[in-house]
């Protein structure tokens, strides 16, 4: 039998014993050691020569990723280790740094229960690291703390053991800060990570060691020791006496919680149903004997298999065969095979039950996000992602014969990353794709010619840009065009506070069924409380109100008048750019009596247009996808660097001491952030240490309006000049 068939029968054997499972993430900024040290846990259960833990990189096993040298997508796999007599049984998700990929790390943080920061000694605490605990954090996954390349500091800083211990400190007091910030009331001292305690771990991944304070007292190697032993090269010797694996494991098992205990209190933050409903108990109780529900967290195209979806299972079990529910797409499919994963594989197994995380294939209609269970319930909660799809490329197959290929190729691809987003433009036949930036578009414009065999071209990358009003706008009339319908429109900036509790997933479309809450919600957000009991539709982060009082026939024609301020939404007047944060009220309205005179081509164009009419007599602007930039530089180096942000439009926001280095903080449009990596690098020797961050959109300045609005209806083949108010209202 061979280790990986060996490694399945031990998992089987695992699973249905709940206190005996952790379903962990590794996460962290890039190149921090998350798949390094992935490598030395996967090496510690003898499924890799513990020699090449650190440098073979198990978990990236695309070859872009191996290429590249970075994780692209998350990777699953479940592994057994033995700790104090008992067998655990530790499902892995491995999950990327970069900020364009940082969907990944949200979906894997919905089938996980604990999560593993890694942060590297030398860089400290960067903003993707804040990125992904805050991700970590709002899914209840409780963190601990693994400080990498401690080796890094002894030999190339040549640090004092004191200056290591400041560091240390630093590290942890900042992580901590971190929790008490993000972490849910109840949690936020008891998630606090202390080094005495054992949830927080100190090593070199590369290295294969690592030690803890309690692993220090099991094995006598304290820190003088591993100061003495890594300055003098004895760093092989360090990973016999205290291996990476041991001591994360003991972190792992003693301060992750497993899913029974995990369930109790993750439920009430990721399922809205009823807690006393059978399912509701089964899945709180993480009973494997209740219905089955299951979310899907990601899917993948196996080119044999096809869609193959990667669950959590909250309870329940589930097993080939079964017919299953998907709860948003309102079908049903019948599951045909259940499996493990193990890295790059994935194994066939009967049965697998609640608490654990289980690929399935025979979910055709499934996605990121869907509930799947055995009898109807009410959906698990959508996942906030915290960026958006900021850059388009338009996309073309090189022969024309591959057209039909290349739809279907683009459907795949929407379907295995929900962050990317496919328009097909009727007007000009263009496929366009919208991504998290420059590297997300490049990875999956190679993946289609790679892995999917086909040849495309791209353009060049297009900023996203969105419109919005910045006044109210007056009462516009919007008639059918059979004269017979008239609907009164006003429309006006959404308030800050109901616009970002949308942006962070804190308002959605599902909440508004629960009518009195969500009016409540509203109020308390700022809105007038007679306008918050009258949402009718929330879409692209904009509000429909119902502000009409005894209309008849109303409620007949709701269904068109929702979907013509949808269509609305999603173009707009100034350049057929997506529109957010505005409100767009329902003042009044006459309708036809008889059903006939107010169909879809009555009502469609008649709601549309006021709207359209509205906006332009209501300040029109477009908004510019901004991103926060950080760079740690040397401080004779400062000047080259803040030059250079503020030559992009940039705003330095903070700049702050730390030991040789300046901190500097700020704002830039995206536009402006082309080739910033070349130009950073050679201003500063290649002494800059640099990231960015989404920052949502900002008001694009008044005197680039023009210019930018032209560039863009010239792109998508509209007439330069955009329509006036008027063009609306004959």
């Amino acid at each position: 039998m061979g280790r990986r068939e060996e490694m399945v029968e031990r998992v089987s054997a695992l699973m249905d014993d709940k206190k005996h499972i952790r379903n962990i993430g590794i996460v962290a900024h890039i190149d921090h050691g998350k798949t390094t040290m992935t490598d030395n846990l996967i090496a510690g259960a003898g499924m890799m020569s513990e020699e090449l833990a650190g440098k073979q990189l198990v978990m990236d096993f695309h070859e872009d990723e191996q290429k590249r040298g970075i994780t692209i997508n998350a990777a699953n796999i479940s592994i057994v280790q033995h700790y104090k007599d008992a067998d655990y049984l530790i499902n892995i998700i491995d999950t990327p740094g970069h900020v364009d990929f940082s969907g990944d790390v949200t979906r894997a943080m919905r089938a996980v229960d604990g999560a593993i920061v890694v942060v590297c000694a030398v860089e400290g605490s960067m903003p993707q690291t804040e990125t992904v605990l805050r991700q970590a954090l709002k899914e209840r996954v409780r963190p601990v703390l693994f400080i990498n390349k401690v080796d890094r500091l002894i030999n190339e800083l040549q640090v004092t053991p004191e200056e290591m211990q400041k560091r240390f400190a630093k590290i942890i007091t900042k992580f901590n800060d971190s929790v008490r910030k993000m972490a849910p009331p109840e949690m936020r001292d008891k998630w606090q990570v202390r080094p005495e305690d054992g949830s927080v771990c100190f090593g070199s991944a590369y290295n294969n060691w690592a030690i803890s304070v309690p692993f220090m007292k099991e094995t006598g190697v304290g820190f003088k020791d591993i100061y003495e032993m890594t300055s003098s090269n004895r760093q092989k010797e360090l990973a016999h006496k205290i291996p990476l694996y041991k001591a994360i494991l003991e972190m792992v098992v003693n301060h992750l919680p497993n899913p029974h205990d995990a369930q109790k209190y993750r439920m009430a933050t990721i399922w809205h149903g009823d807690p006393e409903s059978k399912v509701g108990k089964a899945m709180a109780n993480c009973d494997e004997d209740g219905p089955l529900s299951m979310m899907v967290t990601n899917i993948s195209i196996d080119p044999h298999a096809g869609d193959v979806a990667t669950c959590r299972i909250f309870s329940g079990r589930v097993t080939k065969g079964m017919k299953l529910e998907l709860v948003n797409s309102v079908k049903q499919n019948t599951v045909q095979q259940v499996g493990l994963y193990m890295g790059a594989e994935r194994i066939n197994v009967d049965s697998v039950s609640a608490g654990n995380i289980v690929a399935v294939t025979g979910l055709r209609e499934a996605y990121a996000g869907e509930t799947v269970c055995e009898e109807r319930i009410e959906p698990f909660e959508a996942m906030k992602h915290f960026s958006e799809p900021v850059i388009t490329k338009s996309i073309e197959a090189k022969n024309t014969s591959d057209l039909p290929k290349l739809v279907e190729v683009l459907r795949q691809v929407a379907k295995e990353d929900p962050m990317i987003r496919v328009e097909i433009n009727e007007e000009t036949g263009e496929h366009l794709i919208s991504g998290m930036g420059e590297l997300h578009l490049e990875v999956i414009s190679d993946r289609i010619r790679k892995e999917k065999k086909l040849e495309i071209e791209t353009s060049p990358p297009i900023i996203v840009y969105r419109e919005s009003v910045t006044k109210v706008s007056p009462e516009i009339e919007g008639k059918s065009p059979n004269r017979h319908n008239r609907f009164y429109i006003i429309v006006e900036p959404l308030e800050d506070a109901v616009y970002n509790a949308m942006a962070e997933g804190e308002l959605n479309e599902r909440d508004m069924k629960q009518s009195k809450a969500f009016a409540k919600k509203l109020e308390e957000l700022g809105m007038d409380k007679e306008e918050a009991k009258k949402p009718w539709s929330m879409h692209n982060k904009n509000l429909f109100l119902d502000c009409t009082k005894g209309v008849q026939y109303l409620n007949e024609t709701k269904e068109l008048l929702v979907q013509g301020f949808k269509e609305a939404m999603d173009r707009g007047p100034l350049a057929q750019e997506k529109v957010t944060k505005v409100k767009v009220k329902l003042m009044d309205a006459k309708l036809h009596e008889d059903a006939v005179h107010r169909g879809p081509s009555q009502t469609l164009p008649a709601i549309r247009r006021p709207i359209y009419a509205a906006m332009l007599s209501a300040g029109p602007v477009l908004l510019e996808p901004m991103q926060k930039v950080f760079v740690t530089v040397p401080s004779e180096q400062m000047g080259s660097v803040t030059k250079d942000l503020q030559g992009r439009r940039g705003q330095i926001s903070n700049m702050e001491q730390d030991e040789d280095n300046i901190i500097i903080s700020g704002k830039a449009p995206l536009a402006e952030m082309f080739g910033f990596a070349g130009d950073i690098r050679s201003a500063t020797q290649g002494k800059a240490l640099w990231s960015t961050e989404y920052a949502g959109y900002e008001r694009l300045p008044s005197d680039l309006q023009p210019k930018i609005i032209r560039k863009i209806r010239d792109r998508k083949g509209l007439k330069p000049e955009p329509p006036s108010a008027r063009d609306f209202m004959e």
